[in-house]
């Protein structure tokens, strides 16, 4: 079956979440903590850096060049299954319908349907899986290729993503890749932040989105710090240099989304120290950031608002730095909201069973 006791756990917890914008020009206490910890944290590391943070609860922001085009790697298959699930919507196909493996859908850079004869079929729902929890790269390219890749930018483009784009498919053996899947934090977070309100395309999908990517096998990042009751709906991406991770993290009275990008990294573990860094860090700071909502609400109803608040009530354009060289940007940046590497052995997961409800 799909699995959705998570899902439907997630649904309950972001069922009271807020929808006022607060201004930019306001960080409540912890926050400014935060932000100050990930600035002076990126900025010790000699590489390319880019991440954002958004609170579910306040819809605020803390980072660090989150507007910055950055090398997406795996986090890419992302915005691939997004567009299927758009068009599953739109009853172009269901998630049994089975796409034939070609030869030009081959890469070896991770998952093993490369090996496989070309001419095998595989339906919708396998692809999905196999792209997000081990990340195929084969079973990416199947599935750029049967929703194809100009609706694929289109949808980025209507969601906002203006740093998101697909000019080439997922080719793990030149240099190329860094140049032609691109992202950045700032644009995963919107995505991700859509998708943990339910207003990734529907209900439906989102929630079924986040089954998925709650059973990411590849976990050595983001989640390795975090307790092990706390969920995360996440995605991985990594090249020889670079190092990515984005989810949705559902803690306790404190679920926030969380994008970190690294890219000329001088070694793939100085990535994973700094992005389990900013993971635990943030987790911490979200929890302390809890308790002072709880504590300030008694106080004053409208103590976690800025009194401009109104002003900013529209999503805001981020600020980009050109090239993927350090710098610094936009630190409240409103989200609109060989690659794919595994850097550990994956666990077995159930399966996808395509049973909408």
């Amino acid at each position: 079956m799909l699995r959705r006791a998570t899902s439907i756990l997630a649904f309950a917890v972001l069922a009271g979440f807020t929808s006022v914008a607060p201004a930019r020009a306001y960080l409540p206490p912890p926050l400014v903590t935060l932000n100050h910890q990930l600035r002076s944290l990126a900025s010790r590391v000699h590489a390319a850096i880019a991440l954002d943070v958004l609170d579910l609860e306040t819809g605020y922001n803390a980072g660090f060049n989150a507007a910055k085009s950055m090398p997406a790697a795996s986090t890419i298959k992302l915005p691939v299954m997004v567009e299927v699930f758009a068009q599953l919507e739109a009853g172009r196909f269901d998630l049994q319908h089975r796409v034939t493996l070609t030869a030009s859908d081959k890469d070896y850079g991770s998952g093993e349907l490369c090996d496989a004869p070309a001419g095998t079929t595989y339906p919708v729902s396998d692809l999905v899986e196999k792209m997000i929890d081990v990340s195929d790269n084969t079973a990416t390219n199947m599935l750029i290729r049967f929703v194809g890749r100009q609706s694929i930018n289109l949808r980025m483009e209507e969601l906002g993503l203006d740093r998101t784009h697909l000019a080439g498919d997922v080719r793990t053996s030149g240099w190329s890749i860094r140049r032609t899947l691109r992202t950045s934090p700032a644009d995963l977070v919107r995505l991700l932040t859509l998708m943990a309100k339910h207003k990734l395309i529907d209900e439906w999908s989102s929630n079924e989105m986040i089954a998925i990517l709650e059973a990411d096998r590849i976990n050595t990042l983001l989640p390795e710090p975090l307790p092990p009751d706390v969920l995360i709906a996440h995605k991985t991406g990594s090249l020889n240099d670079t190092l990515n991770d984005a989810g949705i993290v559902f803690a306790s009275d404190a679920p926030y989304v969380i994008a970190v990008m690294t890219t000329a990294l001088p070694s793939a573990d100085l990535g994973r120290s700094f992005i389990r860094s900013v993971s635990r860090i943030t987790y911490n700071d979200e929890l302390r950031f809890a308790q002072w909502r709880q504590a300030a609400e008694p106080q004053s109803s409208s103590a976690m608002t800025s009194p401009d608040a109104g002003y900013w009530s529209g999503n805001q354009p981020t600020t980009t730095a050109p090239g993927d060289t350090q710098g610094d940007a936009s630190t409240e940046t409103q989200p609109g909201a060989p690659a794919g590497g595994v850097d550990d052995a994956p666990t077995p997961q159930p399966g996808l069973d395509g049973v909408r409800r």
